[in-house]
């Protein structure tokens, strides 16, 4: 039973991580407003896929909710009615939480599959919640977690909503990402939680605190990140998507604090992997850790040196998650009590 608990939660933790991907192609492709309204998208269930879908068309039914563009604003249908030969104002209400009104493809089904990621993943939390309650009597902290899991993910679909109808305001985008990583945090306790296994990882105080401190770096070190990206979607709404090599001309203050900044977390982690090693204190997620901080310093370089190259942003955001959710691992490993190399 625990096995299976075990697997449920680490496939909703690949189905959260598969969001996260989602979320930054979204963001790589410009795709944040594929779907302006939510959480339907253009009006439906399964949005259309050509721009005369979108288009009012004379003796048609049209079903209550169901999105239109007509002069350059989105109309939503008032009730279920069919149209007759001449557009009427009264069967139609003007979408009023943003005035987004721009159909791309492309866009609109980029972000529809990031939405659907998110439904599955809220799915597969709200299993494990269900699969949870048989803990209740031993572990009340893993049933108390997989729930707020649960709340958590609703949490964030309210957020991607607000995200949506404040048409991509940036404090909201970090938001949403800070909140991702704190629902990864939770599975990973969860996993940590059922996990039985004797590993040998020795306890030891002082990496202890140093595997806290470079979380806490990580975690700073994403939130400048978020403010570098602002930045950069800024520049893009100025120059365009094709002049990548000015996105990050004249950078702000910022962006030199979060690439020095780079410098101490390298620091830090690597001098966390020398007292690891030297001691033989079993972390091997430190291996891990610093393969995760090499590809995120050249994809963080290559996109200063060599323009934005192709993936290069989704890379970048993904590998940070990623680098978070190990190094918070190592941390509750570290939290473990086995032994101390005193009593070796």
């Amino acid at each position: 039973m625990k096995a299976s608990f075990r697997k449920l939660a680490k496939l909703t933790l690949i189905l959260v991580y598969l969001v996260i991907v989602a979320g930054a192609v979204v963001r790589m492709t410009g795709s944040g407003m594929g779907c302006p309204d939510w959480p339907k998208c253009f009006g439906y269930y399964i949005p259309p896929t050509e721009a005369s879908e979108l288009e009012w068309q004379p003796e048609r039914s049209y079903e209550k909710s169901q999105v239109i563009i007509k002069d350059e604003t989105l109309r939503v249908a008032a009730r279920d009615f069919t149209s007759a030969n001449s557009f009427n104002e009264e069967n139609w209400n003007l979408y009023t939480k943003h005035d987004y009104a721009i159909f791309n493809p492309w866009h609109t089904w980029i972000e529809y599959i990031n939405r659907l990621l998110g439904a599955l993943a809220g799915l597969a939390t709200l299993v494990l919640a269900f699969s949870s309650i048989t803990y209740w009597k031993k572990q009340k902290r893993v049933t108390i977690l997989s729930w707020l899991v649960v709340f958590g993910m609703g949490f964030q679909a309210w957020l991607g909503a607000t995200v949506v109808y404040s048409v991509l305001e940036p404090v909201k985008i970090t938001l949403h990402m800070l909140m991702a990583l704190l629902i990864v945090a939770m599975l990973l306790y969860i996993i940590f939680r059922v996990n039985n296994e004797d590993k040998r990882i020795i306890f030891d105080k002082t990496t202890l605190v140093l595997a806290c401190f470079a979380l806490i770096l990580t975690i700073v070190q994403i939130i400048l990140g978020t403010q570098v990206r602002q930045f950069v979607d800024h520049q893009i709404e100025m120059v365009g998507d094709n002049a990548k090599g000015f996105w990050l001309e004249d950078p702000t203050l910022v962006f030199y604090v979060h690439r020095s900044f780079s410098i101490i977390v390298i620091l830090v982690n690597a001098f966390l992997a020398y007292r690891i090693f030297s001691m033989n204190l079993g972390h091997m997620k430190i291996v891990w850790i610093l393969f995760l901080l090499v590809v995120e310093a050249f994809s963080g370089m290559a996109m200063y040196y060599l323009d934005f190259p192709f993936a290069s942003q989704p890379l970048h955001l993904v590998v940070a998650s990623i680098l978070f959710g190990v190094q918070f691992y190592l941390v509750l490993d570290a939290l473990k009590p086995k032994s101390s190399p005193n009593s070796l």
